[in-house]
C-alpha cells in the first residue's frame, strides 16, 4: 500500500493528465493506476480487474498483453530502432506497411504519409489538401468544412475542425478557414458551399461514425450524397477513420459500409492497437499523381517519427493478427450480439431512451432528469462493478459509449450486459 500511496502522491504532484479533471485528480488522486492488461481486461495496483469496455481510447483492437507485438517491437528495435524518412531515406517496415495499407484501403487510396497519431494525421490532411490546390493553381481553395458533433483531435488545426464546441472553447485562438455544418443533413453542406463559394473550399472531412461525439451513425444515403456534392463542386472528401478503422465497425474501414471512396483517409489508433504510436493519411492515386507531376523542391511537411521503423513493424504484425484471427468478422458478429443485448436492456429499463451501434461501437442514450445527466453516474457505478465505459454529455447529450476490443467473445459480451443491467437497475431503484 505504501507503493500505491507514493504513486498517487507523485501523480498529483508531477503528472498533468490529458482530458482529465485537474480538480478531481488533486482531490482524489488517479482513479486507477493500471499495471497489467490481458485480453479485454485491465488490472490496477489495488488488484481491481476491469473489462476495458472502451479499448482504452478506442484503440486496443487486438486486446491487451499480446506478446507477438512485443516480440516484433523488440526484434525491430534490436535491428533498427529508428531512422529518419526525410530526404528520401527509407526502410523496409514503412515501405511494407504503406503497400499493405494500399491493399486493404478503399478504392484507389494508394500512397501514405505517416504521422505519430490521429491529431497529426488530421492536421496533415488539411495541409496536404491545401497544398494540392496550390499545385493545381487554385490557392484560394483553403477552407475546411467539418460536421457538428465531430471530433478530429486536439492539435490546433484538428481542434479547429472539431465540431464539439467545448474543445474549441478550451483555447482563445483557433485556426482560420474552418467551418462546421449540420451533422445529419447533406444539404447543409451544399448550402454552405454555395454561401462561401466553391472556389474557396479545399475539403470536407467527416468521421463515418462519429465517435467521441456520441457514436452517431450516418443514415441512409448520407455519404453517397456527400460524395456527390464534393464531386460536383470539385472539393476533396476526407474521411477520419482514426477511431473507426481496422475492423472497429465490422469492416476494415467504416466508409466501406456506405460504398463510397474518399480522396483522403486519416487513420491511427487501431493500426497498432495502441502498442506503438502511429497514424497517417492515405491519399488517392489522382492526388498522388498530382504531387508527383507538379511538385518541385521539397515537400516541407513531416514529423520526426513519420514512418517510425518499430511502430511500422508493430502495425504490420497487428494487421496480420486482425486478418489471421478474423477480428473484422468477429467485430461484426459480436457487435450485433452486443447491440441485441442492449435493445433487450432498453426494453427492461425505463431510464434508457435509445441504443445504437455499428460493429463494436455502441451507444446508450439515457433519460436524464432536468437538473443532471445520468450517464456520468452510470459510468462511475459500472466502474465499481468492473466495467470501463465512457459518458458523453456534449451538446446536451446524456450518452454512454462502449467500444471493447475486437477479440471479445459472447461470454464476455454477456458480462458487459450483466454489469450494465445491474447498474441501470441500481440507479433506477435508488434515484
Amino acid at each position: 500500500m505504501d507503493d500505491i500511496r507514493e504513486l498517487e502522491e507523485l501523480d498529483k504532484k508531477h503528472f498533468l493528465h490529458p482530458t482529465s479533471s485537474i480538480e478531481q485528480q488533486q482531490t482524489s488522486g488517479p482513479t486507477f493506476i493500471f499495471k497489467k492488461g490481458s485480453g479485454i481486461y485491465l488490472e490496477d495496483f489495488k488488484g481491481n480487474r476491469l473489462i476495458d469496455g472502451m479499448s482504452s481510447l478506442w484503440n486496443v483492437n487486438v486486446g491487451h498483453g499480446r506478446l507477438e507485438l512485443g516480440e516484433v517491437a523488440k526484434q525491430q528495435m534490436t535491428k533498427l530502432a529508428y531512422s529518419s524518412c526525410f530526404a528520401t531515406f527509407s526502410h523496409e517496415p514503412a515501405i511494407r506497411l504503406a503497400a499493405k495499407l494500399a491493399e486493404i484501403s478503399p478504392g484507389d487510396l494508394t500512397a501514405t504519409f505517416f504521422t505519430s497519431g490521429g491529431s497529426e494525421a488530421n492536421d496533415t490532411a488539411y495541409k496536404l489538401a491545401r497544398h494540392y490546390w496550390i499545385l493545381k493553381g487554385q490557392p484560394e481553395r483553403k477552407k475546411i468544412i467539418s460536421r457538428t458533433k465531430s471530433y478530429h483531435g486536439v492539435t490546433l488545426g484538428a481542434t479547429s475542425a472539431t465540431g464539439l464546441k467545448p474543445f474549441r472553447d478550451f483555447t482563445n485562438s483557433l485556426a482560420t478557414d474552418f467551418f462546421h455544418v449540420d451533422s445529419v443533413k447533406s444539404e447543409a453542406l451544399k448550402d454552405l458551399i454555395e454561401k462561401e463559394g466553391p472556389e474557396t473550399i479545399a475539403a470536407f472531412i467527416a468521421e463515418p461514425v462519429q465517435g467521441a461525439g456520441g457514436v452517431h451513425i450516418a443514415e441512409g444515403n448520407y455519404f453517397r450524397e456527400i460524395k456527390k456534392i464534393c464531386t460536383e463542386y470539385g472539393i476533396l472528401f476526407i474521411t477520419d477513420e482514426v477511431i473507426t478503422g481496422f475492423g472497429r465497425t465490422g469492416d476494415w474501414f467504416a466508409i466501406n459500409h456506405y460504398a463510397v471512396v474518399p480522396d483522403m483517409m486519416c487513420f491511427a489508433k487501431g493500426i497498432t492497437s495502441g502498442y506503438a504510436q502511429l497514424g497517417g493519411v492515405i491519399i488517392s492515386e489522382d492526388m498522388f499523381k498530382t504531387f508527383k507531376e507538379k511538385s518541385s523542391g521539397t515537400l516541407l511537411h513531416g514529423y520526426t517519427y513519420s514512418g517510425h521503423p518499430m511502430a511500422c513493424a508493430v502495425a504490420l504484425k497487428n494487421i496480420e493478427l486482425i486478418e489471421e484471427e478474423q477480428l473484422v468478422e468477429n467485430a461484426k458478429g459480436m457487435g450485433a450480439h452486443l447491440l441485441d443485448g442492449l435493445i433487450k436492456l432498453k426494453a427492461n429499463q425505463n431510464n434508457i431512451s435509445e441504443v445504437r451501434g455499428l460493429g463494436l461501437m455502441v451507444a446508450i442514450e439515457c433519460k436524464s432528469g432536468s437538473n443532471s445527466s445520468l450517464s456520468p453516474l452510470i459510468v462511475e457505478k459500472a466502474q465499481q462493478k468492473g466495467l470501463i465505459c465512457r459518458s458523453v454529455t456534449f451538446d446536451g447529450q446524456d450518452t454512454i459509449v462502449l467500444a471493447p476490443p475486437l477479440i471479445i467473445n459472447s461470454d464476455e459480451i454477456q458480462s458487459v450486459l450483466s454489469i450494465l443491467n445491474e447498474t441501470f437497475t441500481e440507479v433506477r431503484d435508488c434515484c
